[in-house]
């Protein structure tokens, strides 16, 4: 791929939106396989750019044992970055085992970017941009949801956030992943 073809694919990548498809329950992991398999059989992978399945970690204590799982976060949906056309929109509807886009009738309606950001699903270039030092932010998931507090460093390379918060009357330092706060 030349620099000139990767140069016109970031720019259609920029002009794609986040679309949510509903699927029928428990075949959200098969829709996105299908689905990424016929962007690829359809050389499609220029207007649908990403499918994912928002995800989030849950802590569970069963008979004293701690374990994190990883639990859907919508059950019955996926998220898909594409640009809308009567191509992808045929080629997602018919999908196996979608029912339907999102939205009234038959017309599908995008995210916001906002909305994006709290699902998760945007790059980490694109939520560590909007991040610096000193900013104050909310925890959206895990141990230290609904808390608040400053940014003291990013780490580009990992997709990770260094917060401050205050708990009981301390400074405490954690680690979090881009996609776990927003701005306070």
């Amino acid at each position: 791929m030349t620099e000139q073809d990767k140069t016109a694919k970031k720019d259609l990548e920029d002009q794609a939106q986040w679309f949510v498809i509903h699927t029928y329950s428990g075949h959200e992991n098969k829709v996105k396989f299908n689905l990424d398999s016929m962007v690829k059989n359809m050389a499609l992978e220029d207007l649908i750019f990403d499918v994912q399945v928002p995800m989030e970690e849950v802590v569970e204590e069963k008979e004293g044992v701690t374990k994190v799982k990883e639990r859907k976060m919508f059950p019955s949906y996926v998220l898909v970055k594409m640009i809308m056309n009567d191509r992808t929109w045929y080629l997602v509807r018919n999908t196996r085992g979608v029912t339907g886009f999102v939205g009234p009738g038959s017309k599908p309606i995008p995210l916001s970017e906002n909305e994006v950001r709290m699902l998760g699903v945007a790059t980490k270039e694109e939520v560590l941009n909007d991040f610096n030092v000193g900013d104050r932010v909310k925890v959206l998931a895990g141990p230290f949801k609904d808390f608040v507090g400053t940014v003291k460093g990013l780490d580009y390379d990992k997709g990770t956030v260094n917060v401050i918060i205050s708990m009981f009357g301390r400074d405490t330092n954690i680690e979090l992943e881009f996609n776990h706060i927003i701005q306070a």
